[in-house]
């Protein structure tokens, strides 16, 4: 295994809806082939116009949103909301998320993520000639476990499971369940230079081994079918 590097891409213009996220990205160079971007959920909403009104007085105006962007409540305590969106994600109050937008809006998350992943490669590859992974990243929180991490909500030309099963391990044992969350372990490493505060939404992450790189989606291999999950 090479050395990796995570490069925060800085400077990058405020999105707003109908931005053109691959020209944004690719247009100054610093992505090359072989690369993995790491991209934030929000301004991908922003660039799909997933953005939504709400009252800036009222605290809690983005309430009913959570309840129409939810296929299932699972627990509420106080003004937190625990449920399942469409998209099949568990997480806090839908992912609808109030940070880093403006005041009086609301940012919902993508309609379909790998989707929004897909896109972004392929206008790389189209418009720039630069074949990369991408990766959509969102910030959730962990059941057991305090503290936030980002995670993967979308991906495209990186395998999301990376499977060890068979493998040998360092005794030349044979490994039986080992299967590593590829885009969740490089989402939560490129936050570490994105942060949350910073402005900087993407980041690259290079020098990926060749077995990354691989067909896949984050709905298809890294979402737990509700009959292989013990908590639901």
């Amino acid at each position: 295994m090479n050395k990796l590097e995570i490069i925060p891409i800085e400077g990058l213009p405020e999105i707003s809806p109908g931005d053109d996220l691959v020209e944004i990205i690719g247009q100054d160079g610093q992505v090359i082939s072989g690369d993995i971007l790491v991209i934030t959920q929000k301004i991908v909403s922003k660039a799909e116009n997933q953005i939504v009104k709400v009252d800036p007085d009222d605290p809690l105006s983005h309430k009913p949103l959570v309840e129409e962007e939810s296929v299932r409540i699972l627990r509420r305590r106080g003004d937190l909301i625990i449920s399942e969106t469409k998209h099949g994600f568990v997480c806090a109050n839908a992912g609808i998320d109030l940070s880093n937008v403006e005041r009086g809006q609301a940012a919902l998350l993508p309609e379909d993520s790998d989707r929004s992943a897909r896109r972004i490669r392929d206008g790389l590859k189209g418009k720039f000639n630069l074949d990369v992974g991408v990766i959509i990243s969102d910030t959730f929180g962990r059941p057991w476990r305090r503290g936030l991490t980002d995670v993967a909500i979308g991906s495209s030309g990186v395998l999301p499971i990376l499977d060890l099963r068979g493998s040998p391990d360092a005794f030349g044992r044979e490994m039986q369940v080992t299967e590593v969350a590829l885009v969740d372990e490089l989402s939560s490493a490129a936050e570490l230079v994105m942060g949350k505060s910073s402005g900087i939404p993407v980041a690259i992450i290079r020098g990926a081994d060749e077995s990354w790189f691989g067909l896949g989606s984050v709905k298809d291999q890294i979402i737990r079918e509700p009959k292989d999950d013990l908590f639901r």
